[in-house]
């Protein structure tokens, strides 16, 4: 059977399916899923991308949802809007209206969420601006067994750069984005090769940027001397000394700060914070970082192969949003940023994939602190069988 230019080529979308699935996930984000239907996908190979026709209810074209055939993702860019498609719809005339004033900060409406499954598709169905602060540590490439499921780097890359998109969709007006992060080393397969680091943190700052967020700063966390032993880097140059042969220990990881781009200034996120008895409340005490050097002692557990303290969580949970927020961390684990969320009195939203993970959280929520268990909405698991949750 003879190949497609899509399957000789290696895109991501390799058919119309592919490239109407993606587009049927783009309508629903925008609610027009419902009212507009798509004509027939075709593949431009000369620019690698696949444009999907819109149409309304009488076949006539109204707009195209544009897809990267090499990344999956849709390039808003060259995408028909929301608004230029409902004004379509409507029969409305095109014209320049003026720009309307933001509104002012609300509360989000959403309460304490733990759920089952791919971040991707469960940032999916998370509200447009209902998210105060994303705290996170992604999953490592191939560092480890538990996270070997990427063919490649760049389709890491491309994994999580979709999955930063959604957050930035989600995340509040000019709010944060924290990272932890930090190169990884691929140890070499046999004698005659080299083992290789892998600059992750500044892949990671590209796809921000590209993505709308701002660079706000490189927090080091620096754990106790010795810590990085267990990499094995070092101990060769140790006992040789032979120049070329120098590597240095690693003891630190990067947290990198981003901030959602906005036109405002962040005092514009303080002066007009819907409640003022909280703002007062989340006002830092004087014990605070004061270097973007922050010495914390690293966390280990058998619970999971790559958990960070809940001191780190807490310092920038405490720094990056006021009493009553809502923190999301896409990648939970076993859920040590929403514990750290309960003891700062913020709520949590936890996207974990793996089963294993969400078990703990069923099984230890009762000691993250003073919750209910009717005010948390499980997706995809089920909550504790009996209220042990205060």
């Amino acid at each position: 059977m003879k190949k497609t230019v899509s399957e000789k080529r290696n895109y991501l979308v390799k058919n119309t399916n592919d490239a109407k699935k993606i587009s049927k996930k783009y309508l629903k984000q925008v609610d027009l899923e419902k009212v507009i239907q798509f004509g027939l996908p075709e593949v431009d190979d000369r620019y690698h991308i696949w444009r999907v026709p819109l149409v309304n209810s009488n076949s006539h074209k109204i707009g195209e949802i544009v897809i990267d055939t090499k990344t999956s993702l849709i390039d808003l860019t060259k995408t028909t809007t929301k608004d230029i498609l409902e004004k379509r719809l409507l029969g409305r005339k095109e014209k320049k209206v003026a720009k309307k004033q933001k509104l002012l900060p609300l509360r989000s409406s959403l309460i304490n969420t733990i759920g089952l499954g791919d971040s991707e598709d469960l940032l999916a169905t998370t509200p447009n601006e209902s998210i105060n602060l994303i705290f996170t540590s992604p999953p490592y490439f191939n560092a480890r067994i538990e996270y070997s499921d990427y063919v490649d780097y760049d389709d890491y890359l491309n994994k999580m750069r979709k999955i930063i998109r959604n957050c930035h969709r989600v995340l509040s007006e000019g709010r944060f984005f924290v990272i932890n992060i930090s190169p990884i080393l691929l140890r070499r397969a046999k004698r005659s090769e080299s083992s290789k680091r892998i600059a992750v943190p500044f892949d990671f700052h590209r796809i921000f940027i590209e993505e709308g967020f701002d660079f706000i700063d490189d927090i080091i966390w620096v754990k106790p001397s010795g810590a990085g032993w267990a990499t094995g880097r070092g101990r060769r140059f140790a006992a040789d000394r032979n120049p070329l042969q120098y590597k240095a220990v690693p003891v630190t990881e990067y947290v990198l700060v981003y901030r959602k781009k906005s036109e405002y200034l962040i005092d514009w996120s303080i002066r007009n914070h819907p409640d003022k008895k909280a703002l007062e409340a989340s006002k830092i005490a004087d014990d605070y970082e004061k270097t973007n050097v922050w010495n914390i002692n690293p966390a280990y557990t058998k619970k999971h192969p790559a958990v960070f303290p809940i001191e780190l969580a807490q310092k920038v949970i405490k720094y990056y949003s006021f009493i009553d927020d809502v923190v999301l961390d896409p990648f939970a684990g076993i859920g040590t940023v929403g514990k750290a969320a309960v003891s700062l009195e913020r709520r949590f939203v936890l996207f974990e994939a793996e089963k294993e993970y969400i078990e703990n959280m069923v099984n230890t929520i009762s000691e993250w602190g003073p919750i209910s268990q009717k005010s948390i909405n499980w997706i995809n698991c089920k909550p504790p069988k009996q209220e042990s949750i205060l």
